[in-house]
């Protein structure tokens, strides 16, 4: 019997109880040379193996397997495996070496890009953040591996699902950069702009040493999505921000920054202007389709400034204030604007007035009510862990330490909460 037959009956007999599978880790560990030097054979030893009874087994077999570049062809073989033992693979057999799982994992992205399907691999890569993850506070390496596909399969609202969660503890910064990068990417293309908004926020006033390319692609979005938003920009940062982001983000964003400045004046043709000259910038940054909503939002942005003032108004005036080419164009828009609770109003089809009304509602129905309810909570809950985590921080070894070393930079008063037992 050769090395490669032994190592596959020691998995196949010690994969049924903790401490046979213990065992089992220390062999494979010993093996790991011998099956990279071997993995041109491993991939028929695939099927002696069941994924999920002989999860770590299998999991370095695979890892093996994968270690070398593959070609089109062998990643066409090497997909169907990898995403069979994604799916059946034990979570407490692949926890003891995450990071051969997470390396797997990793390289079927880099494959089902190679065969050109990303959407081959957003079911796996969703179970596999599942299985890594010790519960569903913790950001992964896999979390912006999974939003990346999504966003290339166009899978916006697969990748929505694990946006909804709280995140309280990250492995590595740039996996947090990342998440909330793409994150911010999804939620735009699902038109959920607030929450794209929040995310983009994340990446740019995250801590950071130095400016990162993710920082400042995410500072350009942000500031479109800002207008969409919110129909303004404005580039004072929280003060939590860090003095890299302060100093440098607007010195690699300036014509974003312009941009936003014309956009305040409210001048439709002088945005259009400005847009058609710095096309090639834009469309160069990914950023033309974005670019394009802001000017589109211009024009609700003048609806809505008209709600202020008049009561009723009629169609031929609106596209005239606002620059529209016809009645019929604003009447378009303003429907649109009904029908996603921009403004409140109707349309008098026979004289082509339009009347604006006040907010009908009363906030007072019990579905408001429980929505309401479902907020306290859900702000409730989000006070207590973060009281938890302050907590935890101000008992931190690591932490006291290093406030104790900065302190003449910060005032004294910043330091009541530490425990007196703790002498810095």
């Amino acid at each position: 019997m050769n090395s490669l037959e032994g190592v596959v009956v020691q998995i196949q007999g010690l994969s049924s109880s903790a401490g046979d599978i213990s065992r089992l880790h220390v062999i494979l560990k010993q093996a790991e040379e011998s099956l990279r030097s071997e993995s041109t054979r491993l991939s028929p030893i695939l099927n002696q193996l069941d994924p999920s009874n002989h999860s770590l087994g299998y999991l370095y077999i695979l890892e093996a397997c994968t270690s070398a570049p593959v070609s089109k062809e062998q990643a066409a073989t090497l997909v169907p495996y990898i995403a069979r033992f994604i799916s059946y693979c034990a979570p407490e057999q692949i926890r003891l070496a995450p990071e051969k799982f997470i390396a797997v994992c990793k390289r079927f992205k880099d494959q089902v890009m190679l065969l050109g399907t990303p959407m081959r691999g957003v079911a796996p890569l969703q179970a596999a953040v599942r299985k890594l993850q010790n519960s569903s506070e913790h950001l992964t390496t896999l979390h912006p591996e999974f939003l990346l596909l999504c966003l290339l399969a166009k899978c916006y609202k697969t990748g929505l699902s694990i946006l909804e969660e709280d995140i309280f503890e990250v492995d590595q910064p740039r996996d947090l950069f990342l998440y909330c990068y793409y994150g911010g990417m999804i939620c735009i293309g699902q038109k959920r702009f607030r929450k794209a908004l929040e995310l983009l926020h994340n990446v740019v006033t995250a801590p950071m040493s130095s400016i990162n390319a993710i920082a400042v692609e995410a500072y350009k979005k942000y500031i479109l999505v800002s207008l969409i938003h919110n129909g303004q920009f404005s580039t004072n940062l929280p003060k939590y921000t860090s003095s890299a982001a302060q100093r440098n983000l607007k010195n690699y964003c300036q014509s974003y920054i312009e941009l936003a400045n014309s956009y305040s004046t409210g001048k439709i043709a002088e945005l259009e202007q400005y847009v058609q000259t710095n096309g090639e910038k834009f469309e160069s940054d990914s950023n033309l389709g974005l670019v394009k909503q802001v000017v589109s939002s211009m024009y609700k942005r003048n609806i809505q400034r008209l709600t202020q003032t008049y009561l009723t108004l009629s169609l031929q005036d609106i596209a005239n204030t606002v620059q529209l080419n016809s009645p019929k164009e604003a009447e378009m828009h303003v429907l649109q604007m009904i029908q996603d609770g921009e403004i409140f109003a109707t349309i008098n089809q026979k004289d082509g007035m339009v009347r604006f009304l006040e907010d009908p509602e009363q906030y007072k129905s019990c579905e408001m009510i429980e929505r309401i309810d479902s907020s306290i909570q859900r702000i409730m809950s989000l006070s207590r862990k973060l009281t938890t985590m302050e907590e935890q921080m101000s008992c931190d070894p690591q932490y006291l330490a290093k406030a104790g070393r900065e302190r003449q930079r910060f005032d004294f008063d910043d330091f009541d909460t530490v425990p007196q037992k703790f002498n810095i």
